[in-house]
């Protein structure tokens, strides 16, 4: 479906890609993540053909982006682009009037859109009487209204409560099981975790690493994550290390690699005569792999992990 080869983008001496390269299959959704300004915007624009590369290629169902590949995508940008004091459906009908639909079919797909999206009961209600969930709903309607073959999601939950989350996660997945082929750009590990296919891990503008979770999983040599709670860290550093525990510091949290399931007995037996406070388990996750991935050039020695200022939030990644 979109093939993207070489890419090339630079504002003066700042280079924003450097040859970045993937392709998103037909009817899948694949997740490209990423800190600001990775390059993940800056990807976007050159696909709706916002913006022009300076080397490389991007090619819809085998054609150069280009005016006649604009009708072929639909884009959810990160801001809800609505015009607050008109109804559901005169917004739905100004949008399908730029993609120039028919007049003919232009009620028929106001309708399809809002029923899509269970907003059906709120055609006639003004954006700006809506919740902030209602509002991402419409302006994914929006993006469907002219029928598009590719639909671009940035940052489609960010600022969403659960419940609305969880609404938008069921409509992405209905759009996928229609057969549409979907780019999502997420700051949120789960949500990328329960929707993508394969993921692309971009950072200054490279793509890093590209698979399917279990695939970039392997970047762990790990069966499970231990987190422990101690007040003599560098000896439980030494400790995990002689065992051949891998050590890491995700935020305030002590972790260690472990290449072996072991029952919570065998862990701390492991850690003989360090005074334990507390012990978690937990398994290997997307947040785990990407850190991993983002900060591979910055690690340092694993003796010196006490002191590194990764942080990782329980959904969403924070880089100091």
């Amino acid at each position: 479906m979109l093939q993207i080869a070489g890419l090339c983008k630079a504002y003066g001496d700042r280079p924003l890609l450097q040859t970045l390269s993937f392709e998103i299959l037909a009817g899948e959704i694949y997740g490209l993540l990423g800190p600001n300004g990775a390059g993940k915007t800056t990807t976007i624009n050159l696909i709706c053909g916002l913006l022009n590369a300076d080397a490389g290629r991007i090619l819809i169902q085998g054609q150069p982006v280009a005016a006649a590949t604009k009708r072929w995508i639909g884009v959810v940008p990160q801001e809800n682009l609505l015009y607050r004091s008109l109804t559901c459906a005169e917004n739905l009908a100004f949008f399908a009037q730029i993609y120039g639909l028919p007049r003919s079919i232009r009620r028929q797909r106001i309708q399809a859109c809002l029923e899509a999206v269970n907003l059906s009961d709120r055609a006639h209600s003004p954006v700006e009487s809506l919740s902030g969930g209602m509002q991402r709903r419409l302006s994914l309607a929006v993006a469907l209204v002219h029928q598009p073959q590719l639909v671009i999601l940035d940052e489609p939950t960010t600022g969403l409560d659960i419940e609305a989350r969880y609404e938008v996660w069921q409509l992405i997945r209905s759009l996928q099981r229609q057969g549409m082929t979907i780019l999502l750009t997420t700051h949120l590990l789960e949500e990328a975790e329960r929707l993508c296919q394969r993921l692309g891990i971009l950072k200054q503008g490279q793509l890093l690493a590209e698979g399917t979770l279990s695939q970039l999983r392997q970047r762990i040599p790990a069966k499970e994550i231990v987190v422990l709670e101690t007040a003599d860290e560098a000896a439980a550093i030494e400790r995990g290390q002689q065992q051949g525990f891998t050590p890491r510091r995700y935020g305030s949290d002590l972790a260690f690699w472990i290449p072996e399931t072991l029952d919570l007995r065998q862990i701390l037996d492991c850690f003989a005569g360090i005074a334990i406070d507390s012990v978690s388990r937990q398994p290997v996750k997307l947040e785990h792999i990407y850190i991993e991935i983002t900060q591979a050039q910055q690690r340092r020695s694993p003796a010196a992990v006490s002191n590194e200022s990764t942080l990782i939030g329980s959904n969403q990644i924070y880089l100091s």
